[in-house]
């Protein structure tokens, strides 16, 4: 006999499968056998069909493609005999799902077996029904099924229940015909119907709110009754496990018990006891014992019951941490982190237990113990929980390292009882797992240092003890050198010494040698070096004795590869050289950051919508070209409620970097910001500032103002900012004071209703004047045009103009292209460009805008910034 014929035995196929040496061989063996069930499945073989079929569920167990044989299987089900019929619905099961549409035309079929006269046949129909019913099926099959839950047969019965609850899964419309005959299976004395039965009933609560309330009336004690029976019943050997009568049904139960009790008072109450004696009787020395008690916990946590039991079950929890088995230790912790917010102070009972969790070797458990303590902490135990961790950070894994760390600081941050001992935590975290700790953990480490001022002569010497400790922990080197920078003085003479610190002694060269050190690390990044060069300047002004050495140190870095350094150290060196009269003011201590504004910021905001004229990228004076998108961070527009200034103006510069620095009132009829009179960058340092101007100066009085100012004491620190030249927001006034005109008058537009919208300056600076027109559309009152004109005021010719823009989110905001790029000198002539603006809350909230204008002067990029808060108030 050929080997490959289909008469071939399957046995004998497995042995030729088994017999290949490469998967090439194999796949050779199986189309040779494809094939010939094919040529048997054309020449319609009756004789070997099973065999055939037998053959395929192989070969498609072992992945191969076997589509061809699934009319085989309806073939074999349409036969007389059992045998055949067996291997027909075991094919269908396997080969087929119920997303095949040949399924449509088996379904006479499984009516016609499960009517049939022989019991066998009956189960083999409802396994098949129950595995690959679609919904169609359950509609046509639901009566036979539950009329077979009658059946007088128990396997019958334990086999229509099983294909009921899959019936209920596809159509739950059908689950109101089930009802009555679920609840019949829960009197049965077969254990198998009785399992099989209590899932039906709980899949029937599940899909049915009717069921539920049914089953509460007429079954709560009748399931309760029958598991204390089955608690308290003696030694049966064909249901026994490890000493436990039938554990499978025990948990049926309890899951049933758990659907009816939960916001069910009077149910509740009913299964009270019979949970507690299932609590205190069950064994926990076996794993089915272990199980029926985790079952029973969790429908102790799940009903409504009183603090009594649900301390009971949090007890069982806390000796299942004790459990030498990984996985019973895994389910407590899953337990008790949902059973926290229900009875927290039973769960704080097994602190100590759950803390040995997070040192277990398994990585699983440790992260799932450290969420629960997490959890756990309050401001009543922070401290001893903290004291723990940061114990065992000390000997933790590296790779557990970063999660603890993680919520180590998290704890710190959210229940610290006051700064001193927030600080100290904080650093024993960064002295252990510095290089773990995110940026935003020492960012706002040191926005708590820099309100702590009573703390900072403390932090300063605390961080230079940990700094010669753990040297190569990056975020301590960066928290170190920017407080050494800051409060180095008070390191070098003990200033703020505190009763609990020992005196240091500190040199003004020690100092140095620290900050030395950390630029000099090889394993240094670029923040820790520009922070350390930072750190030096502010040295040099703070150490005068040590002033050569700093300006040594920070020259070396004038050649240096990486620009950033390469810039900090020139201009840095300017500094030093050029301007010591006016050194110790411009590197004065930094402003006290405000913690709930950086708290904020850290929680994150939702970017405004931003607009731009052109696409193309801006060639910032740093020589980085950067595209119009990072925008959007740089005029921080978060939040849809921006306020709208007052018609005294803010100070863009500081919007920007978001201080918080009181301005002065403005004089009447002055046109600029307070403040105006003074160069941007001595306004942020507070080197100075001149008297506001008044409206009736002359242009000379506001030039003769501004020579006075300290502003030339900077003119060779121009590269320091960004910013090419002043800019000073204009504020609404009226009439405008043009520097180089005198007075010049607002002109006034109206749109089609007659409303009069006066022209504003939106803009200007020392070179540069923008000026917006308004119009309305007739019908839409929130909708605003703006004509835009662009003068320039100084000799020079700017091109590659330009004009980019920023509004809130309850703003939309459209540009039409500019009307040109280049744009003339000395006022002789200009560039327009229209935008469209779209107010939401019309009527609510007034326009505001910030502005961003690019151009080049002699080959030399200008960035210019603004901010249009002196919109009419009637667009």
């Amino acid at each position: 006999m050929n080997p490959f014929s289909s008469g071939t035995r399957l046995r004998d196929m497995i042995r030729a499968i088994r017999a290949c040496k490469t998967a090439a061989e194999e796949r050779a063996v199986i189309r040779k056998e494809c094939a010939a069930i094919r040529a048997a499945i054309d020449e319609n073989d009756h004789d070997y069909r099973h065999r055939n079929l037998a053959k395929l569920m192989f070969i498609h167990m072992l992945g191969y493609p076997t589509h061809f044989g699934q009319m085989e299987c309806l073939k074999l089900i349409a036969s007389s005999g059992f045998p055949e019929k067996r291997i027909g619905y075991l094919g269908l099961m396997l080969l087929l799902d119920e997303r095949q549409e040949v399924l449509m035309l088996v379904t006479n079929s499984l009516k016609q077996d499960l009517n049939h006269s022989n019991q066998y046949i009956v189960g083999l129909a409802l396994c098949a029904l129950g595995n690959i019913c679609s919904a169609e099926m359950a509609r046509d099959l639901a009566p036979e099924v539950e009329r077979l839950l009658q059946f007088r047969d128990p396997n019958i019965r334990k086999k229509a229940a099983l294909c009921s609850i899959r019936i209920i899964r596809k159509v739950p419309d059908l689950a109101e015909n089930f009802v009555n005959p679920a609840a019949s299976l829960l009197k049965e004395k077969h254990h198998g119907v009785m399992i099989t039965g209590v899932q039906l009933c709980t899949e029937l609560c599940k899909h049915s709110p009717e069921a539920l309330e049914y089953f509460r009336k007429k079954s709560t004690e009748a399931i309760v009754k029958t598991l204390k029976d089955l608690v308290n019943s003696p030694y049966a050997p064909e249901y026994d496990i490890a000493g436990i009568t039938d554990p499978f049904l025990h948990i049926r139960m309890l899951k049933f018990l758990r659907v009816l009790g939960q916001g069910d008072a009077d149910a509740s109450d009913c299964m009270n006891d019979i949970l507690a004696q299932v609590a205190t009787k069950t064994e926990s020395n076996k794993n089915a014992g272990n199980a029926i008690l985790y079952e029973c916990v969790e429908t102790i946590m799940s009903i409504e019951d009183s603090g009594g039991l649900r301390v009971l079950a949090i007890n069982i929890l806390g000796r299942f941490l004790s459990n030498r088995d990984n996985n019973i230790r895994y389910v407590a912790l899953n337990m008790l982190m949902k059973a926290i917010t229900v009875d927290g102070q039973a769960v704080q009972r097994h602190r100590t237990t759950i803390l040995e969790c997070v040192k277990d070797s398994d990585a699983s458990i440790r992260k799932r113990a450290l969420e629960l303590v997490y959890l756990l902490v309050n401001e009543s135990n922070v401290k001893p929980l903290t004291k723990e961790l940061i114990e065992y950070l000390e000997v933790a894994d590296q790779e557990f390292k970063g999660d603890l760390t993680a919520k180590i600081c998290s704890i710190v941050a959210k229940y610290s009882p006051e700064k001193i001992w927030y600080i100290d935590q904080m650093l024993k975290v960064l002295s252990e797992a510095g290089n773990f700790v995110k940026d935003e953990v020492w960012h706002a480490l040191i926005v708590v240092i820099s309100n702590a001022s009573d703390l900072h002569g403390y932090t300063v010497r605390a961080l230079y003890r940990a700094f010669q400790i753990s040297s190569e922990q990056e975020s301590l080197v960066r928290v170190a050198v920017w407080c050494i920078g800051e409060y180095g003085d008070m390191l070098v003479n003990n200033i703020g010494m505190l009763d609990i610190e020992d005196p240091i002694v500190v040199t003004e060269a020690d100092a140095v040698d620290i900050v030395d050190t950390a630029i000099k690390r090889h394993d240094s990044d670029l923040t820790t070096k520009a922070m350390a060069m930072i750190a030096l300047l502010k040295l040099s002004s703070r150490f005068p004795s040590c002033s050569e050495r700093i300006n040594h140190l920070i020259a070396q870095y004038k050649g240096s590869l990486v620009l950033e350094l390469q810039q900090r150290s020139i201009e840095f060196n300017s500094i030093i050289a050029s301007h010591q009269n006016m050194k110790s003011v411009l590197v004065e201590r930094m402003p006290v950051l405000d913690e709930a504004t950086f708290i904020g910021k850290r929680a994150g905001n939702i970017p405004a919508s931003l607009s731009t004229s052109n696409g193309a990228a801006i060639s910032l004076p740093n020589g980085v070209s950067k595209s119009a998108a990072p925008l959007v961070d740089l005029l921080d527009l978060s939040s849809e409620d921006v306020p709208v200034p007052s018609s005294s103006g803010s100070d863009f510069i500081q919007d920007l970097l978001g201080l918080d620095l009181a301005a002065a009132p403005e004089q009447p009829g002055s046109n600029f910001a307070p403040k105006s009179g003074t160069d941007v960058l001595l306004d942020l340092l507070s080197i100075g500032t001149t008297p506001p101007v008044q409206n009736t100066a002359s242009a000379t009085d506001i030039l003769s103002n501004q020579e006075k100012s300290p502003t030339s004491q900077l003119d060779g620190l121009s590269s320091l900012s960004p910013l090419s030249a002043s800019k000073f927001p204009a504020a609404v006034s009226a009439p405008t004071i043009d520097l180089l005109g005198g007075l010049a008058p607002n002109v006034a537009s109206a749109d089609e209703n007659g409303s009069v919208h006066p022209s504003i300056v939106a803009y200007e600076s020392g070179s540069l004047r923008i000026t917006f027109d308004f119009s309305k559309t007739a019908g839409s009152p929130q909708t605003t045009l703006i004509h835009a004109t662009f003068k320039n005021l100084s000799p020079n010719i700017y091109s590659n103009f330009i004009f980019q823009a920023a509004v809130p989110k309850f703003l939309q905001l459209h540009l039409d292209p500019a009307s040109g790029s280049t744009l003339p000198g000395s006022g002789n002539g200009s560039i327009t460009q229209k935008l469209r603006v779209t107010n939401n809350q019309h009527g609510k909230k007034h326009l505001v805008m910030r502005l961003r204008i690019a151009y080049k002067v002699d080959d030399k990029d200008i960035l210019e910034e603004g901010q249009v808060s002196n919109f009419p108030r009637n667009l």
